[in-house]
């Protein structure tokens, strides 16, 4: 069956961004390759993230969307549409997993941010934890987990490094 990962990157002190959204941090620390990010791209076929993140994502690539030929799910607060592969969505995410799970596929990237995570979390849809600490503290910024999110027991899989990032890989049990 198809799972839900949540793949991301994160500073030492459980940051994902800076406090203005910003994840230049992410490229200061000596990785090695792509950090195991193309390995990762081919065991999915489908992305869910945020609006913020959506136009984040846009701003970073010259506008050119970086997921194309997977279904890409973009929460937003505004009216619902289809563009292609992009469905920018309000549909609750139980009812969004329930139905992605019944569907042939490969794996379900959670990309993020912050704000659809934790809905995604307090609704225990996240099946698959693929965190990369990169060696930086922030001291402040957007943290991965929020308070009041569910105890979630996990199992342990596996630790990669990739030059001076570490990505500990968990399920949950």
């Amino acid at each position: 069956m198809r799972k839900v990962v949540l793949y991301i990157g994160v500073s030492l002190d459980g940051y994902i961004a800076r406090r203005d959204g910003s994840i230049d941090w992410l490229e200061e620390a000596q990785g090695e390759g792509d950090n195991g990010y193309s390995e990762f791209l081919k065991t999915i076929d489908t992305v869910i993230m945020g609006k913020k993140t959506y136009d984040h994502v846009l701003e970073l690539t010259n506008h050119k969307y970086p997921y194309e030929g997977m279904k890409s799910f973009i929460y937003t607060r505004s009216e619902s549409r289809t563009e292609g592969d992009l469905i920018f969505t309000k549909e609750e995410p139980e009812a969004l997993i329930d139905h992605l799970k019944k569907e042939e596929g490969a794996d379900i990237w959670m990309v993020g941010g912050a704000e659809i995570l934790d809905d995604f979390m307090k609704k225990d849809l996240i099946d698959e934890y693929i965190i990369t600490t990169v060696p930086v503290i922030l001291g402040d910024g957007i943290t991965l987990f929020r308070p009041g999110n569910p105890e979630t027991k996990l199992a342990y899989k596996r630790t990669v490094r990739f030059g001076d990032y570490v990505q500990s890989h968990y399920t949950r049990s």
